[in-house]
């Protein structure tokens, strides 16, 4: 069982497994994204290299590739006939991967929200607890943690954390925050992360959210009594939009997030180094990446143990 004070030294997540395997040859269809990689045999190699260069570039943790296998997107697809293996093979491709590297790292199980990206899930409860529990479940026999990945809401939160309690396994709380400095759902960081601490999670981070943005925010996070820290993205548009803005039909093959929401190529790995020395100035602990934040970046951090 992992230390519930994992998180007190520096530990390095990975960076953006969708946006890499794109990156790297993967064609998604309609809103599958990632999850497009899991259901096509044909790039499960692709998915075990991908983590594997991150785990090379020394992340201390790998995130499973399910993000997008969430029920409403395989329901939306047509593929929910899928749902289990999709993501049971995000979780063997994962430990796979750890194996084939020999490393001393461990896996963290993607729960990301249940319905869009961005925004606040205002579905019934019971929903959004089975969506969670579904996904939970396929993930439980290969994580050592649960990734509460890109959440919109306190509600949702508690949803996903009430599940992770009754599994008992720990979970790393991963929140979206605007540039406003509010959830989606309107609500402040003190509050939704003052209802996680009732709960066993191992520490809170600022999820798929720019640098800038962070860095506003850290020290509001420091001020907390929380392990904490980022996955940082480096989307050109501060506050990105749902998968609805660039999806138009179920059908829609090989269409990438960066066309609606662009990509900083100039954000170099040094500039991420630079970034994730002063937030580490400021208290935080987890530091990592998600979209358009690849093995190069990561490789940079190694510094930071130096």
């Amino acid at each position: 069982m992992i230390n519930k004070h994992f998180f007190k030294s520096i530990k390095i997540l990975d960076g953006g497994m969708g946006q890499e395997l794109l990156s790297r040859g993967l064609k998604s269809s309609g809103s599958l994204w990632s999850a497009s990689a899991l259901l096509n045999e044909n790039y499960h190699q692709l998915i075990i290299d991908t983590h594997l260069d991150f785990i090379n570039s020394g992340s201390d943790i790998i995130v499973t590739s399910n993000f997008s296998a969430r029920r409403a997107r395989m329901i939306e697809n047509n593929v929910n006939d899928r749902f289990t293996y999709a993501n049971k093979k995000a979780g063997e491709l994962a430990l796979k991967a750890k194996k084939i590297s020999k490393a001393d790292i461990l896996i963290a199980g993607s729960l990301p929200a249940q319905g869009n990206t961005y925004v606040e899930d205002l579905r019934d409860i019971d929903l959004i607890k089975n969506d969670f529990y579904d996904q939970a479940i396929c993930l439980r026999p290969y994580v050592d943690f649960y990734y509460l990945d890109v959440i919109s809401s306190k509600r949702e939160c508690e949803i996903a954390l009430q599940i992770t309690n009754n599994l008992e396994i720990p979970a790393l709380v991963g929140i979206h925050i605007k540039s406003d400095g509010f959830l989606p759902s309107g609500e402040k960081i003190y509050d939704v992360v003052q209802t996680c601490k009732e709960y066993n999670i191992l520490g809170v981070i600022l999820s798929c959210v720019s640098p800038e943005i962070i860095q506003k925010c850290a020290d509001k996070l420091s001020n907390m009594d929380v392990y904490f820290g980022f996955k940082a993205n480096l989307w050109e548009r501060n506050d990105p939009l749902p998968h609805t803005a660039w999806i138009k039909n179920p059908d829609q093959i090989g269409t990438n997030p960066t066309e609606v929401l662009g990509t900083r190529k100039d954000y170099t790995s040094g500039m991420f180094l630079k970034f994730s020395r002063n937030m580490i100035s400021k208290g935080a602990t987890i530091i990592g990446g998600c979209c358009e934040i690849t093995p190069d970046h990561i490789e940079k951090l190694i510094e930071l143990k130096n």
